[in-house]
């Protein structure tokens, strides 16, 4: 057993604790006991020690929406004559491009498990992957599979299904995500997962939809897809005779219970309301949002609708800390309303991001409370103020950046310590990462 001792303990559990003086035992990948420090001391003398030394102890963050093959975009050259001026041209320019370059196994492992090992170094243990790579289908969840074992995360895997390569390719893509959801074992479902994986709706036939419809039904899962991003993923449905994407892939049985509606930048309320019903969730992704110029949604909207809001990077970034900063200003300067933003953004942090994991994994994750996953972080911040269950996330929003986050424990175990990755070889990763980088920059 492990024993996280003598730091301030933000629960996230159900009566959203803070203990001072606090203490979270760990036995293999569950958390027995959370508590006063030395009272679970005296009663486990036998555990393994790991003093936070008055330091913040808080669950591992979960990323809800990343794309591990964005890894290679970074500063990479588009080869375009113009610049991309709007969405559709940002995907035509460079997206849907680089996942037709990504055909080997080290393009896809050391993407991964490069965006794995930044996501570890600013506190996150779950993260939601939503992958193409239209170079290298068969087998490509098993290669992101490898990678998220070697760091020792949580990960829910899906491969993007579209007919935009035409008909053996979207063939192919929802063969490998029945392949991987078909290959899962029990014991590993605490956590690996799946899901359906779609890219969006203007890109997809109604044959495609009836097929990823009848598969998630098939094997009880749900699906992870963007939705009304742009402002031509609505016009095309409107198009294709529907009043909108919801409708359309409602006749589908695409909003299955646990279904990740990604972005929903041009959804109305009708729409989210249908979602909620569903038991779908909206995932937002203000950074990316803003920086493909789509606008942003409305969030206050959507909790008002009653339509759970996730949080994710979408690949612009693998800090959860800046997600939700973003996502706390967003709706302030949108509304006018200084008081909403801070609200949303721990709703989407840890109340629904800590809710969708719970569902797709077979245990609670996001809270540290007994029975949950053995997921926790350790931040160096002193306050300078009083640190309460009232205002801990004031705390945290102002006073913690990512790089803050010192200690990483996953699954039971220790992956980072003292900001030093523990599982592997973090610079001979970097070194082959960029090795691989300039080969894919020289095929692309």
């Amino acid at each position: 057993m492990k024993l996280v001792t003598d730091g301030v303990v933000i629960t996230n559990d159900s009566e959203d604790r803070v203990i001072e003086e606090g203490a979270v035992l760990i036995d293999g990948d569950s958390i027995k006991e959370v508590g006063n420090a030395d009272k679970i001391r005296q009663n486990y003398p036998e555990a393994e020690i790991i003093d936070a030394g008055g330091q913040m102890i808080m669950p591992g963050f979960i990323n809800s929406h990343l794309h591990f093959y964005s890894t290679f975009a970074r500063g990479m050259d588009l080869k375009a004559e113009e610049p991309p001026r709007e969405f559709t041209e940002i995907l035509e320019k460079l997206w849907w491009r680089l996942d037709r370059t990504l055909s080997t196994r080290d393009d896809l492992y050391y993407s991964a498990v490069y965006a794995l090992l930044e996501g570890i170094k600013r506190g996150t243990t779950t993260v939601f992957d939503h992958h193409a790579s239209y170079g290298l289908i068969d087998g490509s969840l098993d290669i992101l599979k490898q990678a998220v074992e070697d760091v020792g995360l949580r990960a829910s895997l899906c491969f993007e299904v579209s007919d935009r390569n035409g008909k053996e390719n979207r063939e192919k893509a929802l063969r490998e995500n029945e392949r991987f959801l078909n290959s899962l074992a029990e014991e590993e479902r605490s956590y690996l997962s799946g899901a359906v994986g779609l890219h969006a709706s203007f890109t997809l036939e109604e044959e495609t939809l009836e097929k990823a419809g009848k598969l998630a039904e098939k094997y009880n899962a749900p699906c992870h897809l963007h939705v009304a991003e742009g402002s031509a993923d609505v016009e095309d449905a409107r198009k294709r005779g529907f009043e909108g994407i919801v409708e359309r892939l409602d006749r589908h049985g695409i909003w299955r219970p646990g279904t990740m509606a990604v972005h929903g930048v041009h959804l109305q309320e009708d729409e989210y309301r249908k979602l909620a019903e569903r038991g779908c969730y909206l995932v937002h992704n203000p950074e990316s949002n803003l920086s493909n110029g789509v606008g942003a949604a409305d969030i206050k909207k959507v909790r008002e609708c009653g339509l759970d809001a996730a949080l994710g990077t979408d690949g612009y970034t693998t800090d959860m800390l800046e997600s939700m900063t973003a996502a706390d200003l967003l709706p302030t300067y949108l509304s006018g309303d200084p008081s909403c933003g801070g609200d949303l953004a721990r709703w989407m942090l840890f109340d629904v991001n800590s809710r969708l994991a719970g569902e797709t994994f077979s245990q609670p994750v996001g809270r540290l409370e007994p029975g949950a996953g053995a997921d926790l972080i350790i931040a160096d911040y002193t306050p300078p103020t009083p640190l309460t269950a009232d205002n801990y996330f004031a705390h945290i929003a102002m006073g913690i950046a990512g790089g803050d986050i010192q200690t990483v424990i996953a699954r039971g175990e220790t992956i980072m310590k003292d900001q030093e990755v523990q599982t592997v070889d973090y610079e001979r990763i970097i070194q082959k990462c960029r090795a691989q980088a300039r080969d894919f920059w020289e095929r692309f």
